[in-house]
């Protein structure tokens, strides 16, 4: 992009704050994750925390729920949502927030959508129990039966809504744990005959053509996550069209305790953007830069257990991400996106639209209020 197109604006959704069956089934009758965000506790002097939602505790699963996102997102400068998307062996799981609230929402027209497949293990960490083994609650690998299962379940539900959101005219679909993919569909080749199957049900299906893109990081962050060996190639093999990040802390250490300053760590974070972009850039894929707002998974911690850097989500925080910082790091996104070649589509991810439980969200919030998205409308204006 050299002033040619403008950027567009793509943030991670985390669906995790309505009630969902398997949830229950854990947890107990009406649980989600608002639960632990109301019983954050600061867990060492000047730790901000609990973090509380301005909008209040709101059922994402209801539409007024999305009308109210949808409006605040398309107002500052947002082009789509990427939901976080969980499909496992015998089904979905967490859809609600999509499908019955999203879906249904009257103003969906406004703003796109995608799915980002989660396909890592899913561990109970809602609370983890300092010392206590890591619970496999539903794993990430999935037969070649589940996946064909779960792509006909995405073009029956999603891909021929008008919002889909769209690359380059191919209806961006992304995968989280390219590792965990290759394992469960029996290696490479198989892999790639999977998602070439995956294409032409979409082409059958007179939708067109599949933008897939592929997350990829080097720091293993939850249980059971798998490093991607030597992902250029990888990704090349596969025929991905294109590769972003989730979160920062996938590429960069957290490298004190208990604190770590946001605007230092943004700024070796923005330097990985041309690392990706050539290393991937050599394999002829384009790289999509991302910016994320923070880090503090301690609302996933047991608050009564000392607080200490042992592994996630007993981890470092990031402090200073102010409304301001985030927006000087999206600044410099959009910087490099301009400097980038005009073959490059000018996407960015942002992490995220509400992962509370992580401390990377821009949704509004009692002591910021809408300023982290002000602070993408400053820098992008409004759709």
């Amino acid at each position: 992009m050299t002033g040619k197109r403008k950027p567009e604006v793509a943030v991670y959704y985390f669906p995790n704050y309505h009630v969902d069956p398997r949830n229950e089934a854990t947890h107990g009758a009406g649980w989600n994750e608002w639960e632990l965000v109301r019983r954050a506790t600061p867990r060492f002097p000047g730790h901000e925390q609990p973090k509380v939602p301005l909008w209040g505790y709101l059922d994402e699963s209801k539409p007024e729920t999305a009308e109210k996102q949808i409006a605040a997102a398309a107002d500052h400068g947002i082009d789509a949502f990427i939901y976080d998307w969980y499909w496992y062996e015998d089904g979905a799981f967490l859809n609600g927030a999509l499908e019955n609230g999203f879906l249904q929402a009257s103003n969906n027209d406004r703003l796109k959508f995608s799915l980002m497949w989660a396909n890592h293990d899913w561990i109970n960490i809602f609370p983890y129990k300092r010392g206590m083994d890591h619970t496999l609650l539903h794993s990430g690998q999935v037969s070649l039966q589940a996946f064909e299962a779960a792509c006909d379940y995405m073009i029956e539900k999603y891909f021929g809504h008008p919002s889909y959101w769209r690359v380059e005219g191919g209806l961006y679909f992304s995968v989280y744990e390219l590792m965990s993919l290759i394992q469960s569909l029996g290696g490479i080749e198989r892999t790639k005959a999977a998602l070439e199957g995956f294409r032409a049900k979409v082409r059958n299906a007179g939708l067109g053509e599949l933008h897939l893109n592929a997350v990829v990081w080097g720091i293993q962050n939850l249980p059971g996550e798998r490093t991607l060996e030597n992902p250029g190639e990888r990704v090349q093999e596969l025929g991905f069209d294109s590769v972003t990040s989730y979160v920062w802390i996938h590429h960069i250490a957290l490298d004190a305790y208990p604190t770590v300053e946001y605007p230092a760590y943004a700024k070796k974070s923005e330097a990985d953007w041309s690392k990706f972009r050539k290393q991937f850039g050599d394999y002829g894929i384009p790289y999509y830069p991302n910016v994320s707002m923070g880090w503090d998974s301690s609302p996933r911690t047991v608050q009564s257990d000392v607080h200490a850097n042992i592994g996630y989500p007993f981890t470092p925080i990031l402090v200073g991400n102010t409304p301001e910082a985030f927006r000087q790091s999206l600044a410099a996104a959009k910087a490099f996106m301009e400097a980038s070649s005009d073959t490059v589509p000018p996407i960015l991810t942002i992490n995220s639209w509400n992962e509370w439980t992580e401390g990377s969200y821009i949704e509004p919030d009692t002591v910021n209020g809408m300023g982290y998205l002000e602070a993408i409308q400053s820098v992008f204006g409004k759709k």
